[in-house]
């Protein structure tokens, strides 16, 4: 007695553990599906390092990316530097499959098609000035005066090299008349001091270490490029940049006249595998380091979406829109990405939990609902049988039948929230009960009169 009081004890649960199973189990694995899908989206966590190649030895490159380190270093990112010759050795180190290169900085108008194609632009950085410093008493404005001289065009895969021997070509000058020598930096700064060449080019910041020391060297000048507008034409990627007296030295007049220069720009260039998290991360560096004003530029004029033989990356077009992150202003780097991946991989989880939270509870109704319905659907196919002929079968039969679908209802496992269902199910088999009775007693009585 106690064992079947207990057995229907258990029948009367606050809910279903099969139906519950029934209805969680795919819902489960639609969630878990979301998840897979959103994992083929996310990006992973970004590296804690990060390869850039910058210059050579006392060269603008080299200064620039020392500050990039320290910036990137407070955001728990290291920098590993690889010093090279300059901006062709570092596009070309960009270029290789297997390279560990990630970023580098180049100088503007060295890359082909081909090659500007494989590598997306962060933006231009800064002008880069076209130094030529020469040795002589006599003012010169022009390159065409170089011929027949030795001179320091900048060492081989620098963009100095290119530029020059680009610029004394539109010139007529070449080997065959004048010495074109692979120094260039602070090789070629001494190489022009102590006179074993006569004139060098020089690319890059008026705080490298290279153009400072020629811009206060006694007997060394700077040439003013009279055709400075004439080169920027001939090649798009050149600016017009004049140098204004006293910009480098107010109190000595240096220099004593303003001075016409034409520049490239270098440029932030990276591969397309760069995490878009550290695309940021730079770009917010170089937002730090260049945004300065500076003796060619205003505050805030660089870092800036140019218009670079390089196409823009997408992360440093909306960082030239919208400005840093939104995350990112007020958490820290590691935090703010760890939120925003996080966040790709809930916004399809709860895409798909509004609709399973919206219909998993009538389904899980209508399969308890169901079996009680089955029930009723035997019980109105008795009445339309009794209703049809209630001498086919014999009153005793007819209660045996009933007395089978009220035992099948005891057996039926329903939580306590459908109870009301089932004994409205039992008092239906009660009416049905009778129906019996007053039909089978009347087929009876017709029975004995004929």
């Amino acid at each position: 007695m106690n064992r079947t009081r207990l057995s229907r004890l258990r029948r009367l649960r606050e809910y279903s553990p099969r139906d519950l199973l029934m209805v969680g189990l795919p819902a489960l694995l639609l969630l878990a599906g979301g998840f897979w899908l959103a994992a083929q989206f996310i990006r992973p966590a970004p590296p804690k390092t990060l390869t850039l190649a910058s210059g050579a030895p006392g060269g603008s490159y080299e200064v620039y990316a020392e500050r990039y380190r320290q910036v990137l270093a407070r955001n728990g990112v290291e920098l590993r530097e690889q010093p090279t010759a300059g901006a062709m050795e570092n596009l070309q180190r960009l270029l290789e499959e297997d390279g560990e290169t990630d970023v580098a900085l180049v100088q503007g108008g060295i890359a082909d098609g081909d090659e500007a194609a494989a590598l997306l632009s962060l933006g231009s950085l800064y002008y880069e000035p076209l130094w030529v410093f020469y040795r002589g008493e006599a003012e010169s404005g022009r390159l065409g005066a170089l011929k027949g001289q030795r001179l320091a065009v900048g060492a081989e895969g620098s963009g100095t090299r290119k530029l020059a021997l680009q610029l004394l070509e539109a010139n007529g000058i070449g080997a065959r008349n004048a010495t074109l020598l692979p120094l260039g930096g602070l090789a070629a700064a001494q190489a022009l001091q102590a006179g074993r060449v006569d004139a060098v080019f020089l690319v890059g910041a008026e705080r490298s270490a290279a153009v400072w020391s020629l811009l206060f060297a006694p007997g060394v000048r700077l040439m003013s490029l009279e055709q400075a507008e004439a080169y920027t034409r001939l090649f798009p990627f050149l600016s017009r940049l004049t140098l204004p007296q006293g910009a480098i030295d107010i109190g000595r007049n240096l220099p004593a006249r303003d001075v016409t220069l034409v520049a490239p720009t270098a440029m932030l260039v990276a591969r397309e595998s760069l995490h878009p998290a550290l695309a940021q991360l730079l770009l917010q560096a170089a937002q730090e380091v260049h945004g300065e004003p500076g003796v060619f530029q205003r505050p805030g004029e660089f870092p800036r979406a140019g218009a670079d033989e390089f196409p823009l990356s997408p992360d440093a077009e909306r960082f030239y829109k919208s400005g840093k992150p939104f995350l990112q202003r007020y958490l820290p780097f590691w935090a703010a990405d760890l939120i925003d991946r996080t966040v790709v991989m809930l916004v399809p989880v709860f895409a798909l939990l509004i609709p399973i939270l919206r219909f998993a509870p009538p389904l899980y109704a209508w399969r308890v609902r169901r079996r009680i319905y089955r029930r009723y659907g035997e019980l109105k196919f008795l009445e339309a049988e009794l209703e049809a002929d209630p001498g086919s079968r014999s009153r005793e039969e007819w209660l045996a039948q009933l007395d089978r679908i009220e035992e099948d209802v005891q057996h039926v496992a329903t939580p306590l929230a459908f109870t009301d269902m089932l004994y409205t199910l039992r008092l239906h088999l009660g009416l049905v009960r009778d129906i019996v009775m007053r039909r089978t007693a009347a087929g009876a009585e017709t029975g004995k009169e004929g």
